[in-house]
């Protein structure tokens, strides 16, 4: 190690070998500052799919650091790599911790969970390290196995944390609204009226990869209407409908998925500025039932042909129409049960994009 970041050298000089180590450390924390500020508001709305995505992360980085003495002329380029995804990770845990532990404070004693919590952490980190001292000790008189050792169990040993943690995570029931908590919430209360609770709503909620979200047909989207993109005679007329009484309005848009730029059709709900956590859940309620009734249709691939015929515009309304009676019938059944069921209503977790809102200006 000293002697990859110059230490031994005649010619090397010591403020090289420190400025190099500085390097090392100061790339790590300067990862971790702005992987915290870009996925600030991550760390709410997809708090189990992002800290499984940097568990992932962490274990890659122990892998890297097992190759340093593969490679001790890399040193410094391996240890920043891992130092970089060791600090992304723990700027994770750290984030993610607290609402973990707090779904399991029952009698709002979160110091006593977050203790036990770090008890556990140390009783584990013990036994592997006497774990290793154990082996170690049986393998002294076969170097060429004690050095290959580290190289036998660290798949093993990645694959059961990583299953340990998704297992674990399936049983964080987390009280706090999200879009994807909502969607699945309000899609069971319209196909047979009734709420999950926190814990069957963790059973389905999906604790994947970033990159993989989103992939369903007509997916529902909260946020505005890109401003780039072409916009359909169907947003334009559904956008002229919107009143001063509205608080939200939903209409279809055009995006393109993937690296091969495949052309999908999803539903957006725009809200307006100082609307309320009911309207923002009356504004999903309508899209989840118009989305609904997209799918079990042959409407979908009729607009797709075309969106600006009569007859689509007319259908389009009328689903609108009928999609707000749904909601001013079913909204407050709905809510009532939200409550019986546990769920915070206080608030909803929004990322960054869905806490768009656009103003009307009436002419």
């Amino acid at each position: 190690m000293f002697r990859a970041i110059g230490i031994g050298y005649s010619r090397s000089l010591t403020s090289a070998a420190a400025l190099n180590w500085v390097l090392k450390d100061g790339l790590g924390r300067l990862s971790r500052c702005i992987y915290t500020a870009s996925l600030a508001s991550a760390f709410d709305t997809n708090l189990k799919r992002v800290r499984f995505t940097t568990s992932m992360l962490f274990t890659f980085s122990i892998g890297v650091e097992l190759l340093t003495p593969v490679f001790p002329h890399h040193f410094l380029l391996l240890a920043s790599l891992a130092n970089v995804a060791k600090q992304m990770s723990l700027a994770c845990y750290m984030a993610t911790s607290p609402p973990i532990h707090r779904s399991f404070a029952i009698a709002d004693n979160l110091a006593e969970v977050s203790a036990k919590s770090q008890i556990q952490s140390v009783c584990f980190d013990n036994l592997g390290l006497m774990l290793a001292a154990v082996l170690n000790m049986l393998l002294k008189n076969n170097q060429r196995l004690q050095t290959g050792l580290p190289f036998i169990l660290y798949p093993i040993f990645s694959a059961i944390d990583l299953f340990g943690i998704y297992q674990g995570l399936k049983h964080v029931h987390l009280q706090t609204l999200t879009k994807d908590r909502l969607e699945i919430i309000i899609g069971s209360w319209i196909s047979s009226g009734y709420v999950p609770s926190p814990e069957e709503v963790s059973k389905d909620e999906e604790i994947n990869f970033m990159w993989s979200k989103g992939k369903e047909p007509l997916r529902i989207r909260i946020g505005c209407l890109n401003p780039k993109a072409q916009l359909s005679k169907l947003s334009v007329m559904t956008m002229q409908s919107v009143s001063n009484e509205d608080h939200y309005f939903i209409c279809t848009e055009i995006f393109y998925q993937g690296l091969a730029k495949t052309r999908e059709q999803g539903i957006l709900l725009c809200i307006r500025e100082g609307a309320r956590t009911a309207d923002v859940i009356m504004g999903l309620l309508q899209a989840c039932y118009v989305c609904k009734a997209l799918r079990s249709s042959m409407w979908e691939s009729t607009t797709k042909a075309s969106d600006s015929s009569d007859l689509i515009l007319k259908e389009w309304f009328k689903l609108l129409d009928d999609s707000k009676r749904y909601v001013q019938q079913q909204f407050g059944p709905l809510n009532e049960q939200m409550m019986v069921r546990g769920w915070a209503l206080k608030n909803i977790l929004l990322n960054t994009e869905e806490q768009t809102r656009y103003s009307y200006m009436d002419d």
